[in-house]
């Protein structure tokens, strides 16, 4: 069972992201603020959970939630900026848009750029801790499978509705194939015959 809070005073935001890891496609990223006494006996970080169960916890989570946004940072910010900063900007953008002012951002990992006038606190494995960030994962898990699956249609060669942009062996082979779409994230490249990844900016989020 996760835990409903990280303090019972303050209005707090679960923010997470999804896809920095990939090859092709944005990053997406979430703000979910829920009800102090929420409480779910399945809803745990989105890797432990299966594509169905996910799908059904987000329509729960979007129900159930007091405020929620999800935002995304495109392929062309990520090489600009690079895949970290892509990510914190994906993720100021879905606080951005929430209705309702958090107090405090609990974040899932060690690292986050200061979101405006709003303290933050960095939790590692956070998306199984706090049912906030848990639920901020599903939602920019599930949006992001799902625009995934719709650039799959134009470019059904590197196989994204069932990778989803994720350095699978069959997705390198059909970069290395049909070369790079406009969607690939022209910093994340093949380097060698044995298929090894690395970006410019030096980040590795295999």
């Amino acid at each position: 069972m996760l835990l409903p809070y990280f303090q019972s005073n303050l209005i707090e935001a679960g923010c997470d992201e999804a896809g920095r890891g990939c090859l092709a496609g944005p990053v997406f990223a979430a703000a979910v603020i829920l009800p102090k006494d929420f409480n779910h006996d399945v809803l745990t970080d989105s890797k432990q959970l299966s594509e169905k169960e996910r799908h059904q916890l987000r329509d729960y989570i979007e129900q159930e939630a007091l405020a929620c946004g999800v935002a995304q940072a495109d392929q062309m910010e990520i090489d600009r900026i690079n895949i970290a900063n892509a990510s914190f900007l994906a993720m100021h953008r879905a606080l951005d848009i929430l209705p309702i002012r958090p107090a405090l951002i609990l974040v899932d990992g060690n690292r986050f750029k200061l979101y405006p006038n709003t303290p933050h606190q960095c939790i590692v494995k956070g998306d199984s801790i706090y049912f906030s960030i848990a639920a901020a994962s599903i939602l920019a898990k599930t949006y992001r499978d799902d625009w995934m699956r719709i650039i799959s249609e134009e470019y059904p060669q590197y196989d994204w509705q069932k990778n989803k942009g994720y350095p699978t062996r069959n997705h390198r082979k059909a970069v290395l194939t049909h070369g790079l779409s406009p969607h690939h994230r022209k910093t994340f490249r093949i380097r060698d015959a044995q298929l090894n990844l690395f970006t410019h900016h030096g980040l590795n989020d295999n």
